[in-house]
């Protein structure tokens, strides 16, 4: 297998494990996830601690913001069933 196959997948799993923080840091603080929504560039990149490339950044965002409102849609749904 071609060296850059291995790359992307690393890539992948490196967006995930960033995307899972921001998530956990906007679900345990409310004044982050108030900058989330405000300024999600400046948001992403003060968790994970380093400048990103525009794309990997989006990739972050969109990833949390689909996480997050997954998340947020199961625990209603779960509601409606007696969970919590």
């Amino acid at each position: 297998m071609p060296a850059n196959i291995f790359n992307k997948e690393k890539e992948k799993m490196d967006i995930k494990a960033k995307i899972d923080e921001v998530v956990n840091k906007v679900k345990s603080d409310g004044n982050f996830a108030e900058k989330f929504k405000k300024e999600p560039i400046k948001a992403v990149e003060e968790v994970i601690g380093v400048d990103l490339p525009d794309d990997a950044v989006q990739k972050v965002i969109d990833g949390v913001k689909a996480k997050v409102n997954f998340d947020g849609i199961a625990d209603k749904i779960g509601g409606l069933f007696g969970k919590k």
